[in-house]
């Protein structure tokens, strides 16, 4: 079938490590990391609030080695790492005041989740998650996020380098682009919004849009009636926590695909992969992208629906946007015979590895997008040939 005919601009935003939703991101996923370091059955659903000097850690947790654990140093390490290591701009990693009121696990919830059989365990909540890929970019990912993502990731390393000195860590991107029949064309305007050090304006606009186009033109989307808008309100200093309050899980739509197809409106950080609102969405992902990387559709969309306490799946449906190779029903059964992908939770925490990360962490998911960077185990197109001989292609 071909590409719906249209003609149309799509935006996306990412945000940085230093926005403060994201530092409460980074902060509950450290934590995570730690207790599955010690624990791999670790169940943790951390949040983190974070405000003017302040940071709040709420949450359930149950972990076998949870005195070895010191959730304070770690929310400090992170905000020092991050960059926020100057008292009097108001938030500091060596001066914020620190509260936890973190507690274990309902064992109401534990007894649906904890299964001596992995293809019994039980989904850690009930939802509906999603999966998407498009062949819109190498990453199989739309490309307006992957060029916000990509470009607050320069400004990042511009920051950390000292190439621009007065860049602090509070920042975001938003990226137009203009598709035609389904296929991106050009970059028709980029915002950004940059906290800095008190330095004029005119410099700020001046020098971060010179580094954006530079960084921009290697994508060959750059025209010259591409739109740069660079801190438009006019004076950005006090950012972070300190300038407006941050909160674990509010950044869902940077997290996955920039708006592009459908969420299911859980969150990712701070959940061990028991909680299907995460791991679901990262199995989601990886089957949607092997389905095409295999050449079954353009675009792939999957929704899978989960009761808590029960292993399978209530239903998994697969939408190709029209752009399917093979009928979406014929895909869908091949997702729920299990062959290939198995949609339990026990089994796909198996399959991807998530309790037992290896060269990768939970904590480098929260910046800059949980798809379409390299990895992480759901961005494999190891499934490719088997799905093309399931789908009877060549």
């Amino acid at each position: 079938m071909s590409k719906l005919a249209t003609r149309h601009i799509y935006t996306s935003e990412s945000v940085s490590e230093g926005h403060p939703d994201k530092v409460c991101d980074q902060i509950s996923d450290a934590i995570l990391d730690a207790c599955i370091a010690h624990d791999s059955a670790a169940h943790v659903a951390c949040e983190t609030a974070a405000g003017t000097n302040l940071v709040v850690n709420v949450g359930e947790i149950t972990c076998k080695e949870w005195e070895k654990i010191n959730p304070q140093a770690i929310a400090r390490e992170v905000v020092k790492d991050i960059g926020y290591d100057t008292p009097a701009e108001g938030f500091s990693y060596d001066t914020f005041n620190y509260v936890s009121a973190l507690h274990g696990q309902s064992l109401d919830i534990a007894q649906g989740v904890n299964k001596i059989k992995l293809e019994a365990q039980g989904a850690g909540d009930q939802g509906m998650m999603f999966g998407y890929a498009s062949n819109a970019t190498s990453q199989l990912m739309p490309a307006p996020i992957v060029y916000a993502h990509s470009l607050l990731q320069f400004f990042a390393a511009l920051r950390k380098n000292g190439e621009i000195s007065y860049l602090r860590p509070d920042s975001k991107a938003q990226v137009s682009v203009l598709h035609d029949n389904g296929d991106a064309k050009e970059i028709t305007a980029v915002v950004i919004s940059h906290q800095t050090r008190e330095v004029s304006i005119k410099r700020v606009r001046k020098e971060l849009e010179e580094a954006a186009r530079a960084f921009l033109n290697d994508t060959g989307m750059l025209t010259n009636k591409t739109k740069f808008y660079i801190n438009p309100t006019g004076r950005f200093v006090i950012g972070g926590p300190c300038g407006d309050s941050g909160l674990t899980g509010r950044k869902i739509i940077v997290d996955s695909y920039g708006g592009v197809g459908s969420h299911g409106g859980g969150a990712f950080s701070g959940k061990d992969p028991s909680k299907v609102d995460r791991s679901a969405a990262y199995y989601g992902r990886y089957a949607a992208k092997n389905i095409v990387a295999a050449g079954l559709a353009d675009k792939c969309e999957i929704q899978v629906a989960y009761a808590i306490g029960v292993a399978k799946p209530l239903s998994v449906n697969v939408s190709t946007y029209g752009t399917g190779k093979v009928p979406e029903d014929k895909i869908a059964k091949i997702l729920m015979s299990h062959e290939i992908f198995d949609f339990r939770p026990g089994m796909l925490i198996k399959d991807l590895g998530l309790t037992k990360p290896k060269g990768w962490s939970y904590r480098k998911t929260s910046n800059y997008g949980h798809f379409g960077r390299d990895g992480f185990p759901w961005e494999k197109t190891d499934r490719v040939a088997a799905l093309r001989s399931a789908a009877g292609l060549k």
